[in-house]
């Protein structure tokens, strides 16, 4: 059963919303803790957020561009607000759907359905962890609280290599593998090259050991 976390500050809204969604199928949790509201989303574990822009302390759009820092829940934003201007700064900021009140329950339980439908599909395919960073594949980026670090191509699928086996030695002959099996064609030396910025990369986000070498052996995830 998916669980959604409604972050709304009428309590008469929420209640109607938790019903709504119940009876639809899903598991509900109510927000009740603005002071700690990141927190609170976090610790729910919830497979979507359903996400007021006018709540107490942070307003939605900060506390969802929070959010995006550290992790790539579903997020549908939900305002009373008819403005493009907070659509398109929302869509910026991250959020996964818009929806302005009042809303349509059917329309907005069909929203829902689509954001987890792209979910479950891979629509933020590669989302992982590595110890403070959020690894996301689709986009090709490693971020963090106060960092973001875009990779290529090749050096994502270099570090997802090494991410999967993690702890383990790599070689470089299945990492060459892995790259030509997804059609990027590089010699050795290319390799050597994507590896030695990969590593720069690791090192701005404050990883400067992250990979080691073992020489005649491959590489290391630490």
């Amino acid at each position: 059963m998916k669980k959604i976390m409604i972050v709304e500050d009428d309590r008469t809204m929420c209640q109607e919303l938790k019903i709504l969604l119940e009876t639809a199928g899903y598991e509900a949790e109510i927000l009740t803790d603005f002071e700690r509201s990141e927190k609170r989303i976090f610790d729910s574990q919830a497979d979507l957020i359903l996400l007021d822009i006018n709540i107490p302390g942070l307003n939605g759009e900060m506390l969802l561009k929070r959010i995006r820092k550290k992790a790539e829940i579903p997020i549908i934003m939900v305002t009373s607000r008819t403005s493009e201007v907070d659509e398109v700064l929302s869509m910026s900021y991250g959020a996964d759907d818009y929806i302005t009140k009042p809303y349509n329950p059917t329309i907005l339980l069909l929203r829902i359905a689509a954001v987890l439908k792209r979910t479950d599909q891979g629509g933020r395919e590669g989302v992982e962890r590595y110890r403070d960073l959020s690894v996301n594949s689709a986009r090709g980026v490693l971020s963090g609280e106060e960092i973001e670090i875009q990779l290529t191509k090749n050096e994502m699928i270099i570090f997802q290599t090494l991410l999967q086996k993690q702890g383990q030695i790599v070689s470089r002959d299945e990492l060459m593998t892995n790259l030509w099996d997804n059609h990027e064609f590089i010699n050795d030396n290319a390799l050597t090259v994507n590896i030695s910025r990969l590593r720069g990369k690791l090192a701005e986000a404050g990883f400067p050991d992250a990979i080691e070498t073992r020489k005649k052996q491959g590489y290391l995830l630490l």
